[in-house]
């Protein structure tokens, strides 16, 4: 038997029970859609985080308390951890210790609210190096300047405020040489920020407040330690060499003969890079497993479908078999119906999937920020086509062998 005989045999078969063929293929197309819409967001998050990450810079340097993170709860245990302490700061700032450091910051996060004149504000506080927004992200203030080295050490009381700070606590008015009110202490605003908004998805500019770390780990947190510790290196090829010089000194300094007992973590952008990706490559691939669950469903769906199919067209394949087709013919025939339905909606399924992701980015666009973006994964494409292929054959071999077994004499006389 021709094969185009076949197919057209094939389409014919799948138009005259258009319902039955829609229903039929309804699990592939809720199966491939899920991990074409799965797989674009996975990517559109990676994409932003990473870009995120790089606008940092590859010689940033990140020092933490207590081991290297392995999930969420090591980040809120190591927090609390006081292993990071100034004498670390003034060690790795010795140039014999770590001779390719270029500058150096401690961190502290402030929890709280901040007001004014009755004005209340629940804004992202940092104990830290002011000028380093400027470093990192080129962002400068519109109006005053950044606090100095000297108002750090001096532990002057002093603060940076971004653009949605100054309208909720000032609205129209002079910020410049206000005092507002942090916990018990009040503090001098000696600059704004222009509105940037997001640079990462976890940092609104807008709404931050930065101040000395010496006057939120005294006079705020009330802490003898640091709760990160940023650092610049001369260069992106300096960073290998000076994490060595970092751990080597941090080591020498708590007394730690064995690396496996270190109580602090050193994360490049490198190790950033590599987390973000690991830990999306392996959520994209559960949540797209459990998305291939319709696609089992919807193969017995087509399964017992094309059963019920052999039963109502069991004088059919008995007259072509008395005429001469094998049952190898046979066989093809409803392996290739089934495969054609597994296609037709892997092929909707994709373009639902794709029409699905681009309003997804849409929206998250709007939530997350300007910086997710729409895109689609080939592989995803050409995953969503191959599995629903495979479908078919899998889940159609069953019943095209039923068929091809029958026996010409009993189909004819089949009612």
């Amino acid at each position: 038997m021709h094969i185009r005989f076949i197919l057209q045999t094939a389409l014919k078969a799948i138009k005259t029970n258009k319902s039955r063929s829609v229903l039929t293929v309804l699990g592939i197309v809720i199966g491939i859609s899920s991990i074409v819409l799965i797989m674009s967001i996975g990517q559109g998050a990676e994409s932003l985080i990473l870009r995120e990450v790089e606008t940092l810079g590859g010689n940033f340097v990140q020092i933490n308390p207590g081991k290297e993170m392995k999930g969420p709860s090591d980040m809120a245990t190591n927090l609390l951890l006081d292993s990071l302490k100034e004498r670390d700061i003034k060690a790795l700032k010795n140039k014999s210790n770590v001779p390719d450091l270029e500058d150096i910051t401690p961190s502290l996060m402030v929890p709280g609210s901040v007001s004014y004149k009755g004005e209340i504000y629940r804004p992202t506080i940092l104990g830290w190096t002011a000028s380093w927004l400027g470093k990192l992200y080129d962002i400068y203030p519109v109006e005053g300047s950044y606090f100095t080295e000297d108002d750090i050490k001096s532990r002057r009381a002093v603060a940076v405020i971004g653009q949605k700070v100054k309208e909720e606590l000032f609205g129209s008015t002079e910020a410049i040489g206000e005092k507002i009110k942090i916990k018990n202490k009040y503090f001098k605003v000696v600059a704004v920020l222009p509105p940037s908004g997001s640079v990462s998805s976890f940092m609104d500019v807008d709404k931050f407040i930065v101040i000395p770390y010496t006057v939120a780990q005294k006079y705020i947190l009330g802490i003898d330690y640091y709760q990160e510790i940023h650092i610049m290196a001369r260069s992106e090829a300096a960073v290998p060499r000076m994490v060595e010089d970092i751990k080597l000194t941090l080591r020498d300094l708590h007394n730690i003969d064995d690396f496996e007992d270190d109580d602090f973590n050193v994360t490049t952008q490198g190790d950033i890079i590599d987390t973000v990706k690991l830990i999306t490559d392996v959520l994209t691939i559960l949540l797209t497993s459990v998305a291939a669950i319709s696609l089992v469903v919807g193969g017995v769906g087509i399964m017992n479908i094309m059963l019920v199919s052999v039963t109502e067209r069991t004088q059919e394949i008995g007259l072509r078999k008395a005429l001469g087709a094998t049952s190898k013919n046979v066989l093809i025939q409803f392996l290739i119906e089934s495969i054609i339905l597994t296609i037709m909606g892997g092929i909707i399924g994709i373009i639902l999937g794709i029409g699905l992701s681009f309003v997804s980015a849409l929206v998250l666009a709007k939530i997350v920020g300007p910086g997710w973006q729409f895109s689609v994964s080939v592989v995803a494409i050409f995953l969503g086509l191959g599995v629903a292929g495979s479908v078919g054959l899998i889940f159609g071999f069953y019943p095209a062998r039923k068929a091809a077994k029958l026996s010409p004499i009993e189909a004819l006389r089949h009612e």
